[in-house]
């Protein structure tokens, strides 16, 4: 049997904006087992309380109660955001025109290609070849919470063959109109898309208007093609825009993803 561990390292981010810190928490496994893997936006984050002023999402937490009571588990990876870039870096540009830009700061400017390149290109490459995972659709994963919810959802649209579960947590589904997302999604919606896990609370301005955004993709979905029983949504009207409501609703994400894996 092979310990769990959480590793960090960094990989070149593009735009000039120097190395990134990827993290990488591989749980105990067996020795030559493959794991299910899920990519994570805001890594720093997700694993340790003293690296955030936000507090954490305790997602090793949960990957051990999964594991304890299930049997299965997955290695989570953590890429850090881009502090002022980062809602800029979790907004694609291509969806459409950018809506409530009172919310983000004055040097943003859409730029999610970027980092789909980045994950595509660089950190998953580097994952599967370092690291003991899945490469099979069914067995990847990507999620995020608000901006990356957002481009959490926009990897899954654009790499169908490759992710075949999207975690979509308060997604900022409410950047763009509802046109804009019916043009882009009927302009991506195959055969093969993957299983989208949306979730939202409603208990502050800002989670209520992304609930309304996430209500809207929920009707919007099957109008566009996509199958009903590829896509789910969990609303709990009492959480608020914070990391305690998405470290609550992880493990369900969890779970939900790894009883499809198996």
């Amino acid at each position: 049997m092979v310990n769990s561990e959480l590793k960090t390292f960094t990989l070149p981010f593009p735009n000039e904006r120097g190395e990134r810190k990827i993290w990488v928490y591989i749980p105990s496994h067996s020795e030559d087992e493959k794991l299910p893997v899920i990519y994570m936006t805001d890594g720093q984050n997700l694993f340790d309380e003293e690296s955030t002023e936000y507090g954490s999402w305790n997602v090793i937490s949960a990957v051990e109660n999964e594991q304890n009571n299930t049997g299965l588990s997955a290695v989570i990876v953590g890429i850090d955001n881009g502090n002022i870039y980062r809602d800029s870096e979790l907004t694609p540009k291509c969806i459409g025109e950018i809506q409530h830009r009172d919310y983000f700061n004055d040097i943003f400017s859409p730029e999610g290609e970027v980092f789909d390149s980045f994950l595509t290109d660089t950190v998953i490459p580097y994952i599967e070849n370092n690291f003991p995972v899945k490469k099979n659709k069914e067995s990847v994963s990507v999620c995020g919470s608000s901006s990356g919810g957002l481009q959490a959802f926009f990897e899954g649209m654009e790499h169908s063959d490759k992710f075949g579960f999207v975690g979509a947590l308060s997604p900022a589904f409410a950047v763009y109109t509802e046109d804009d997302w019916r043009a882009y999604l009927l302009s991506k919606v195959n055969g093969n898309m993957p299983y989208i896990y949306m979730y939202c609370g409603n208990a502050d301005p800002l989670e209520e208007i992304l609930m309304q955004s996430t209500e809207m993709m929920y009707d919007l979905l099957p109008e566009v093609g996509y199958p009903y029983d590829m896509f789910n949504e969990v609303l709990l009207f009492e959480n608020a825009h914070n990391e305690k409501a998405w470290r609550e609703i992880f493990p369900d994400f969890l779970h939900t993803f790894l009883d499809k894996a198996r």
